[in-house]
């Protein structure tokens, strides 16, 4: 049995992004005009949050596919690297391949720490992505929030004048530069090779909406043509100017949510939780099929 579109309900839950979406159950097929409307509501809100989606893998990467080609995870960049889950499931539990919670020195742990960053998924893929769809297995009594930071509402609360300097700067993006923030260096060789900085736009216009955004992310380390110091300083001006509480969302996990978001039109970050707990958190990935940056600029 399929969801029409007449099923489709959307409700603001936040003054300036964020919608909860109902009358859709994520676990049977989608007629187009379904994929349509939540695609409508997402270049409207940015995230949109489903509840009571008790989905397998399976299906949460069907749905997922309706929007576009699914990334693999990164992890995989290590020859050593034993998966949970599929390579489609970006796995952001505090759990190994055993299901066991993951020791305090695990590299993996310590790797995941960088998830408390602002940042945008993939966008230190020279093609970064689209939509990210998070799905709640299990979540711990309290703590380990997700919230998210509306980067059009940052864009149009910046000053003209600051807006126009902005306009056709490139910045690099890395884990390297993100993960340094924390002092995390464990990286193979495999891995170093494969996470050189990619150029990406600092400001995108969404295709959907028409709207300008900033693309910021703890990823970004350099804009070109810029002193490293400048530089610097002003992505850490922007990411302070991006995450006032105004344009912030803290979404309060529980059992059978997912949560949707537009990374071209969002930052994210995790918050802290008591990890002697289970949170067994399942990312699918759509990738935004191009890059920010023309090939022709890109070197």
């Amino acid at each position: 049995m399929s969801t029409s579109v007449t099923d489709v309900k959307v409700r603001q839950i936040h003054d300036v992004f964020v919608a909860e979406v109902s009358g859709v159950d994520l676990r049977q097929p989608l007629d187009p005009d379904t994929v349509a409307a939540i695609e409508d509501a997402i270049n409207r809100h940015a995230v949109l949050v489903f509840h009571d989606q008790a989905i397998t893998d399976e299906q949460q990467m069907a749905f997922s596919r309706n929007f576009g080609e699914l990334e693999t995870t990164v992890r995989a960049y290590r020859k050593d690297f034993t998966p949970r889950l599929d390579l489609h499931m970006a796995d952001i539990s505090n759990l190994n391949e055993k299901n066991e919670v993951l020791a305090k020195d695990d590299r993996r742990r310590l790797n995941a720490l960088g998830n408390r960053l602002w940042h945008s998924d993939s966008s230190f893929k020279r093609i970064p992505a689209r939509f990210s769809l998070l799905s709640a297995r299990a979540v711990p009594d309290e703590g380990g929030e997700t919230e998210f930071a509306d980067m059009r509402a940052a864009w149009d609360a910046l000053p003209p004048k600051m807006q126009r300097q902005l306009e056709g700067l490139i910045a690099e993006h890395t884990q390297l530069f993100s993960r340094a923030k924390i002092g995390f260096t464990d990286w193979s060789e495999d891995e170093l090779a494969k996470m050189a900085p990619v150029p990406q736009v600092l400001v995108r216009t969404h295709p959907g909406s028409g709207r300008k955004s900033l693309f910021l992310s703890s990823h970004a380390g350099r804009i070109r043509g810029m002193e490293e110091p400048e530089a610097r300083m002003l992505l850490l001006d922007l990411m302070e100017h991006a995450t006032q509480r105004a344009f912030v969302y803290t979404h309060r996990w529980r059992v059978g949510d997912l949560v949707m978001w537009d990374n071209r039109s969002t930052m994210h970050r995790a918050r802290l939780y008591d990890e002697a707990q289970v949170r067994d958190m399942r990312r699918t990935t759509v990738s935004d099929g191009r890059p920010t940056v023309p090939d022709e600029l890109a070197a």
